[in-house]
């Protein structure tokens, strides 16, 4: 079963790490069990050109994990299911909620950080999917939910009432 997700965006530098930041620790402190998904713009190599675990991707395994005492790292082909539901189904179940960062394209429930000072309109519409927005912009769909850019602990109350 894949845990809800629900997706943060907006301008870059409009604060959307830092707000996602302040939420884990809120959420759980509230019993969840967290994943986060990030959406990078640019090319980024995940694994070490010659080492065990980027061979077997090279001889063409579609997944490798590797493994310390600490963590691991999974490498995967993202193929056509590089949507936040899709990833989160796949690779996140043993959450409780999943955050993502960016996909400002995919479908599901969007919350936005807009500030005023960037002085930008809003990336998604209501149409877009867009629940909430994090704002100093109170006139901004004024019939959405707003919340203060540092009110982590309205926003987890919010998010864990639309899980379900």
């Amino acid at each position: 079963m894949s845990p809800p997700v629900f997706i943060f965006v907006g301008h870059s530098n409009a604060g959307k790490t830092t707000f996602v930041e302040k939420l884990i620790p809120e959420l759980i402190r509230r019993g969840q069990r967290v994943a986060t998904i990030k959406h990078a713009h640019h090319r980024l190599e995940l694994d070490t050109e010659g080492k065990d675990s980027w061979r077997h991707k090279q001889a063409g395994a579609a997944m490798s994990m590797l493994v310390t005492s600490s963590a691991l790292q999974l490498v995967a082909d993202a193929g056509e299911r590089a949507e936040p539901r899709e990833l989160a189904g796949r690779f996140l179940g043993e959450s409780d909620l999943v955050l993502a960062e960016g996909f400002s394209q995919a479908p599901g429930p969007k919350i936005e950080v807009l500030r005023r000072a960037q002085g930008k309109a809003p990336r998604c519409a209501i149409a877009d999917g867009l629940i909430a927005l994090i704002t100093d912009c109170p006139e901004i769909y004024p019939e959405l939910p707003h919340f203060d850019l540092e009110d982590a602990a309205g926003v987890a109350g919010f998010l864990l009432c639309q899980a379900p």
